[in-house]
């Protein structure tokens, strides 16, 4: 790569990362030293930003980079996955189970879901197990950032600037951003580059398709050298595969901690609802031109290097180099907005459900924002040295976090709506399907009597619907044997949750 087109990219990277640290030096300016204003803006937050800043936080390196490389790779079915399944099965259970949190958030003040369930059942136990869950698949989402990052800058500069440096740069970025900004500064940020994200990647689109000759001459190309990616079915991955996938990461995505604290963030009801109902539209918008540039850099035989994303190379071999380091902005500003969101909530759950209950319970607000700042560079600094090793691709890490989150959906809305649910059945529920996904994550599959045990599948499912399954099971059943644990906490959320 020439040299003048390196100084333009790199250029264009670090203009918008300064605007993006104007914005968080800015409300670091209006943020308050308590806590509740450092990690819930004050519950202040109305209907533009809250649905950008949850749009824009979702948008991680697993979407903009992990599934056009999907599709370049096996065709763009992950559009039916991502861009319709998951835009309204989460739409859904934001009304579900976030409206219900708002409603019962801001009667009793909860900050992290821990928190509320653990007061609701009266349980350091249970909080302490929802915050240990969340902060244990929370490490390789935000690692997943990190490596999106690297693998951005490597296929934008045709490797003139290596992984590490470029995971090394965002993390130190994250870090202090998020420890000036506080959920405020995140908020702003992410309504900004959720709007930048959303017409780049039309222009981009157009750009791809004017250079290409065209959408004819693009089609043409896909059909000759790829044809399999004109049929639905035609690519490697089967229909349960892509119904489990849809199911796991809509469940998921309301349990991630950055995504479940927003449900206690809105000004009022009305927020909620305008939020939930415009959000297929928005993923939609994203989406699709996001997984049609992998598709059709596949039917115009577009190289990747080992080790590289779509996305870049396909910018570098038909935009201008500053185009195409405006669009790796965008991304970045994805991987950014995701990150900076699950640093912040992630060190809410450590202070406020492992901390406060456990270690210094009479912790002032102040005491408690300067400890989640540190932990925020610990936890991104732990991240980091874990994405050098790169453990796996961007879909497969992200895929296996969505799914550990998904075990804990049900218990939660068991908890919500049913007032029998007993703490026995919220520990049992969680820990008994966490433990059903971990052993399928970490153990190597083995066959006893000619059946394997641990495989990926059963009876062509994904195994993590059977969690789910369990999680559920457990929960209600043990609820029914134990319904005597049932304490005077149940009838104070059931009257919170009512409120209106």
């Amino acid at each position: 790569m020439a040299e003048s087109a390196l100084v333009v990219q790199l250029g264009v990277l670090g203009a918008y990362l300064l605007v993006a640290l104007a914005v968080g030096v800015a409300a670091y300016r209006l943020t308050g030293s308590d806590a509740e204003d450092y990690y819930l803006a004050g519950r202040s937050i109305g209907t533009v930003v809250l649905l950008f800043t949850t749009f824009a936080t979702l948008l991680s390196a697993f979407t903009f980079f992990g599934g056009p490389t999907l599709a370049y790779n096996a065709g763009p079915e992950w559009i039916l996955v991502m861009g319709v399944m998951d835009g309204l099965l989460f739409a859904i259970l934001w009304y579900a189970i976030g409206y219900r949190q708002w409603l019962i958030g801001r009667v009793e003040g909860y900050v992290t879901l821990g928190e509320m369930l653990g007061d609701r059942f009266g349980s350091r136990r249970l909080r302490a197990l929802v915050a240990g869950v969340s902060l244990f698949w929370l490490f390789p989402y935000v690692m997943l950032q990190q490596m999106g990052a690297g693998e951005a800058i490597v296929g934008l500069t045709g490797g003139a600037v290596p992984y590490w440096a470029g995971a090394a740069f965002i993390t130190l970025f994250m870090i202090g951003y998020v420890v000036l900004a506080g959920l405020r500064g995140v908020a702003w940020t992410d309504t900004i580059q959720g709007v930048f994200m959303l017409g780049i990647v039309w222009v981009a689109v157009g750009w791809v398709l004017t250079s290409a000759g065209g959408f004819g001459e693009v089609s043409t190309a896909l059909a000759r050298n790829r044809p399999e990616f004109l049929s639905l079915g035609g690519g490697l991955y089967s229909p349960q595969w892509m119904i489990a996938q849809a199911v796991t990461i809509a469940f998921g995505v309301t349990m991630f901690p950055q995504i479940n604290q927003r449900f206690f963030v809105a000004k009022e009801a009305r927020v909620l609802k305008r939020s939930f109902t415009l959000w297929p539209v928005l993923v939609l918008l994203l989406f699709v031109p996001a997984f049609l540039l992998g598709t059709w850099a596949a039917g115009l035989g577009v190289a990747v290097p080992e080790g590289a994303n779509v996305i870049p190379v396909l910018l570098n071999a038909y935009t201008p180099a500053w185009f195409a380091a405006l669009v790796i902005a965008g991304a970045m500003a994805a991987m950014m907005s995701s990150s900076d969101s699950m640093l912040l909530s992630g060190s809410s759950y450590l202070t406020r459900d492992l901390y406060r209950p456990f270690v210094n319970p009479d912790a002032d607000d102040e005491r408690e924002a300067w400890l989640g700042r540190i932990g925020v560079a610990a936890f991104a600094t732990g991240t980091f040295v874990a994405s050098l090793f790169r453990p796996g691709t961007l879909v497969e890490i992200g895929s296996t976090a969505f799914g550990g989150y998904a075990q804990l959906a049900l218990p939660v809305m068991v908890a919500l709506y049913w007032p029998e649910t007993t703490r026995r059945g919220m520990l049992a529920g969680i820990g008994g399907s966490q433990l059903f996904y971990l052993a399928h994550v970490f153990v190597p599959p083995f066959t006893v009597g000619g059946v394997t045990v641990l495989g990926s599948t059963y009876l062509t499912w994904d195994f993590a619907l059977y969690g789910m399954v369990l999680s559920l099971l457990l929960t209600v059943g043990v609820s029914l044997v134990t319904a005597s644990d049932a304490d005077e906490r149940t009838e104070r959320f059931a009257v919170g949750s009512g409120a209106d």
